[in-house]
């Protein structure tokens, strides 16, 4: 018995010696982006007055370099997000588009 508490007590001075590597702190990761300044709506304003249809919305989309395009149909709503990638084009009940902005 007297061996076993001498044992316990050199193992646990000898584990004060012991080093123990430190981890760096995890750090929480970035939020996804997407990209910045991919969207120039100044570069497709001439089709404001044209037709909404799917050729004006590819032909929008490349032009201004958008990443994505947001039709936004007569009085709807739109959420708030805002994304720098994107290209929104609104129209009206006649089909005709309105308003391009970014975003």
């Amino acid at each position: 018995m007297r061996k076993t508490i001498a044992a316990i007590g050199f193992f646990s001075l000898l584990s004060g010696c012991a080093t123990m590597t430190e981890q760096p702190p995890a750090s929480s990761p970035e939020p996804l982006r997407p990209p910045a300044g991919n969207c120039d709506a100044s570069a497709v304003q001439s089709y404001v007055g044209e037709m909404a249809n799917q050729q004006s919305g590819i032909a929008i989309r490349s032009a201004s370099g958008a990443r994505a395009l947001r039709w936004g149909p007569p009085d709807s709503a739109w959420t708030m997000d805002y994304r720098d990638d994107r290209v929104n084009v609104r129209y009206d009940t006649n089909m005709v588009i309105t308003a391009i902005t970014c975003g």
